[in-house]
């Protein structure tokens, strides 16, 4: 369809757009995608997913010390069960499930139509804005946290947390804005050192612990004199596990950075075989990693770090490692362990920008729920960064406070996933699948329940995000309601023949609803035209019937059929979620293809106005014909060049 000429676009507007041939080309698969193998090697962005899943080890022994106690290594040993045969091969299917990035929410998406299912997935969306920019200011405000404690620096920057965490949150996204790929270095540089910088930490944690003997057996007799038995310890371990589950946080991430996994030569976007393998080794490799250093890190912690260190104003309190790495290596490796620590943690934020980047695009510009611009990467990165701020005042850059909104929203993801593959897997006829998978889904379940439970606030935060989410969506779906939405027009030979026809007189159209479509139904409504626009016998005309199919949809292509009724009657056919827009959208490719100006014939629609423009709203039908006329009307601001409306 042709388009008026407009102005060529500011240095500034070109600049912000120029993100969707970054990030944004992911957003659609059928918007002329790169080949599926461009991207970078599986072990460079494990790296960026791994700065949220590695970076949880700044405070994960501290949160395991405080819920389980002595029993934290035992906690954490079924933490990495959990981790290892539960969510695990659950997201190694949802990666195979889903390879474009799009996780449990696309497979959730497909068991529901119409506007359940966009209402499903807005909630979901919620959800997991709630994990990711969590994340975002959680690390943040961790990070700012190490810096304010390390001994160097605690007079200086006393009382300063939260400016602190703003600065670190602004730096995230101008290091996005500066682009995606200079992301991902920095956070295999990140990722590296951190790990080989807690390898240090661990083995001379282990070795203070071999050679004070004494320390073992002092831990293992108040564990059994605490709780008895093995069994004790493992009834109360499994009890405290929902506390330790931010150690399950990496999982999400991991699949929404998927579509930058380079994979094979000859990947396509229907199926990529090499994307899938290699996501799948970025998520095994990443779980035994990060399962390795849990286990040693909380042994370490627990039985050498004084259990009054672990609570609120003591030195190891959020920061059990950092604690270790000042009393064992000296205060000068321990400010650089401290240096690492707030770098990851900051940049932990990075793979959750990287999910935000990747789904909302993917969902919302979609439904019609964003502006175009929603597409593109630097737009919604400012606009991530705002609610990030928004949201580290809101929580005065208190890492407690918003701990309980970033555990709801990974364990409702991580539920939604397990159940996902648990339906996969039925529909496959993978008994055995099918019910390792729904016992997963049932632990997560229970987990999600019981941190629901104990921390409420969780969702309540998750609440006010997905009333936010859906309350702009339906706003800009509203402010978006006559827009052109029709992504190209098709026409079969039959349609084309009526159209070039018609094209060496008057091109006129009659809108008709089908009903029996009988013989007599377009002889009347062909003399009903005729008498209310005064026209003479003579004219002829083409009658256009829509069907409408799922109205929640917002955009879509159209194909024109043609067929002759009654051997009479010609009769162009169309499918579309919204009648207005498939018969604007077909005018103004019929004005294009012919060169002459189509003419459309309505009856006046009976009832309500404002309850006739919510069924179009809702249900792509009602007052056709204003409408109609003014999606016209803002697709070719050009009055001669604009299809004509006629209604009697």
């Amino acid at each position: 369809m042709a388009t008026t000429e407009h102005p060529p676009p500011s240095r500034l507007r070109t600049w912000m757009l120029e993100g969707l041939s970054d990030m944004g080309k992911h957003a659609r698969p059928e918007a002329q995608p790169e080949p599926a193998h461009k991207g970078q090697r599986w072990y460079r962005v494990m790296c960026l997913t791994g700065v949220d899943y590695f970076s949880t080890l700044g405070y994960q022994p501290g949160i395991a010390a405080l819920a389980a106690g002595l029993l934290s290594p035992i906690a954490t040993i079924v933490l990495v069960i959990v981790t290892l045969a539960g969510a695990l091969p659950v997201y190694r299917r949802v990666a195979e499930e889903s390879p474009h990035g799009e996780g449990s929410i696309a497979m959730l998406e497909r068991l529901l139509s119409f506007w359940k299912g966009k209402l499903f997935v807005l909630t979901l969306l919620g959800f997991a804005a709630t994990d990711f920019l969590i994340t975002i200011t959680l690390s943040a405000a961790d990070a700012s946290t190490h810096l304010i404690e390390n001994p160097h620096l605690q007079s200086t920057l006393h009382g300063q947390q939260m400016l602190i965490t703003l600065l670190l949150v602004a730096l995230l996204g101008a290091v996005f804005l500066k682009g995606f790929l200079e992301a991902i270095g920095v956070a295999v540089a990140l990722v590296v050192v951190y790990l080989g910088l807690n390898a240090v930490v661990v083995v001379v944690g282990l070795w203070h612990v071999l050679t004070a003997g004494h320390v073992v057996t002092d831990w293992t007799s108040a564990l059994t004199t605490e709780h008895g038995n093995i069994f004790a310890m493992i009834g109360v371990s499994l009890l405290v596990f929902p506390k330790l589950a931010l150690g399950l946080s990496g999982f999400e991430t991991g699949v929404a950075v998927m579509p930058h996994v380079q994979g094979d030569e000859g990947d396509t976007e229907e199926r990529p075989a090499g994307r899938i393998r290699d996501t799948k080794k970025l998520l095994t490799a990443a779980a035994l990693i990060m399962s390795v250093f849990l286990i040693a890190t909380s042994f370490i912690t627990t039985v050498l770090i004084p259990a009054d260190e672990f609570k609120s104003g003591g030195q190891a309190n959020g920061r059990a490692l950092a604690y270790l790495a000042h009393e064992y290596l000296g205060n000068a490796f321990g400010t650089v362990y401290d240096v690492s620590t707030i770098a990851i943690l900051w940049f932990a934020g990075a793979s959750a920008m990287a999910g935000l980047l990747n789904l909302m695009p993917r969902y919302l510009p979609r439904y019609g729920m964003a502006p175009h611009w929603a597409r593109a990467v630097r737009p919604m990165v400012i606009v991530f960064t705002l609610v990030a701020f928004l949201v580290t005042w809101t929580f005065d850059a208190n890492v407690d406070a918003q701990g309980g909104a970033y555990a709801t929203g990974v364990l409702v993801l991580m539920s939604s996933a397990a159940i996902a593959v648990t339906i996969a897997s039925r529909r496959a006829a993978q008994r055995g699948w099918t019910i390792g998978f729904a016992v997963v889904s049932a632990v997560l379940l229970y987990v999600t329940a019981a941190n629901v439970v104990e921390r409420p606030d969780g969702v309540k935060i998750g609440a006010c995000f997905i009333v936010g989410i859906i309350l702009i969506s339906l706003a800009s779906r509203l402010a978006r309601a006559f827009e052109l939405r029709v992504t190209h027009v098709s026409m079969d030979p039959m349609a084309e023949r009526f159209v070039r026809d018609m094209a060496s007189r008057k091109i006129r159209f009659i809108a008709n609803e089908p009903d029996r479509r009988d013989k007599a139904e377009y002889r009347d409504k062909i003399e009903q035209i005729r008498a209310d626009n005064e026209m003479p016998e003579q004219e002829d005309f083409v009658f256009v019937e829509v069907t409408v199919t799922d109205p929640s949809e917002f955009e879509a292509g159209l194909t024109v059929r043609g067929e002759v009724l009654h051997n009479r009657y010609r009769i162009l056919t169309l499918e579309s979620s919204s009648i207005p827009n498939a018969l604007a959208a077909m005018l103004l490719h019929v004005r294009d293809m012919t060169g002459c100006t189509p003419h459309i014939y309505f009856e006046w629609t009976e009832g309500n106005p404002f309850a006739n423009f919510l069924r179009f709203f809702l249900f792509g039908q009602g007052e056709v014909a204003p409408v109609t006329r003014e999606v016209l009307r803002e697709a070719e601001p050009d009055r001669a060049r604009r299809p004509r409306v006629h209604t009697g």
